[in-house]
């Protein structure tokens, strides 16, 4: 191991020590994110970072490049990270999934030209998704508070061990480990390219997203919740139940809405008055029938519809 990766590793390890101890310091209502003073401050470097950086590298990138170029670049960097997920899926037992992920990366790397065109989902061979956080979930590890890594985003205390151990069987790091500058300036590409994909989905969370803090977190845990149990998650403790999510409430849009409910109102209270004006002139069409017995009990059927109501 060189000097700079034994000194990153040790980095990485002493700032989750540091975080663990924070974390008793901290006090917030969510204990899902007993961090969020400190977590909240790296989401807004991290925001800040990529509104000057980020998203508009990946707007001009999506701009220039056509869309069937785009997605050559996404099933290169999808057929490259197969490893990662058929590994992923052999330490989780998943043989049938590992095997079929072995399957696609053969097919695409060859017939697919080095993975730009995704020749095995045409064939048939679904598409995994793994990693080392979901299989720690899949051992029973759980996912611990959650975190905000400053420039890669929303994680947790298990998933930043995961990503970390990724790292170290990074596909990209072990094909250019003699070429540092080819290894850099392709993971930048695949950086920008992934942001470029999520430009949408962002864009609907500061648009819809009450608090997009709190939106991300949320949403975080969940999605990594279902992929941890491949979208069929046991049910959860009631201490232990993700919030939902909290979008903007609608205001000009929803406010014709309201006369309706005068409007449901309305109806009944002009029932409830127009009732008795009915049984008013019910009385002397009764009248000739009081001669007999038989038509009282319709009359005092009349007032049944006022407790209905």
């Amino acid at each position: 191991m060189t000097l700079p990766a034994a000194r990153l590793r040790t980095s990485f390890l002493l700032g989750l020590l540091s975080l663990a101890l924070l974390g008793g310091c901290a006090s917030t209502n969510n204990p899902r994110d007993p961090l969020e003073p400190f977590n909240r401050a790296i989401y807004q470097f991290n925001d800040g970072l990529d509104k000057a950086i980020m998203k508009p590298v990946a707007t001009v990138y999506k701009e220039v490049l056509p869309e069937f170029a785009r997605t050559g670049v996404t099933n290169f960097f999808n057929n490259l990270y197969d490893i990662i997920t058929a590994l992923n899926n052999l330490l989780q037992g998943k043989i049938s999934d590992a095997v079929s992920d072995v399957g696609r990366l053969a097919v695409n790397t060859t017939i697919g030209v080095a993975g730009l065109i995704d020749v095995a989902t045409e064939i048939g061979l679904e598409k995994h998704k793994e990693d080392f956080g979901q299989t720690l979930g899949r051992w029973g590890i759980g996912d611990g508070p959650y975190l905000q890594i400053p420039f890669l985003g929303p994680s947790s205390f298990r998933d930043a061990i995961g990503a970390f151990a990724d790292f170290k069987v990074d596909p990209i790091r072990w094909i250019w480990r003699d070429h540092v500058v080819t290894r850099n300036s392709v993971w930048g590409l695949y950086f920008v390219n992934l942001r470029a994909n999520l430009l949408d989905s962002t864009k609907i969370l500061d648009e819809a997203a009450l608090d997009p803090y709190e939106f991300q977190r949320d949403a975080y845990l969940q999605r990594r919740r279902n992929l941890v149990y491949d979208g069929n998650p046991p049910p959860q403790k009631e201490d232990e139940e993700l919030p939902e999510l909290k979008t903007k409430p609608r205001t000009e849009i929803d406010e014709p809405a309201r006369p309706s409910g005068a409007a449901l109102e309305a109806p009944q209270n002009s029932t409830i008055e127009a009732s008795p004006a009915e049984t008013q002139p019910q009385a002397p069409a009764e009248a000739p029938a009081a001669e007999t017995p038989a038509p009282q009990p319709a009359a005092s059927a009349a007032p049944e519809p006022f407790p209905a109501i």
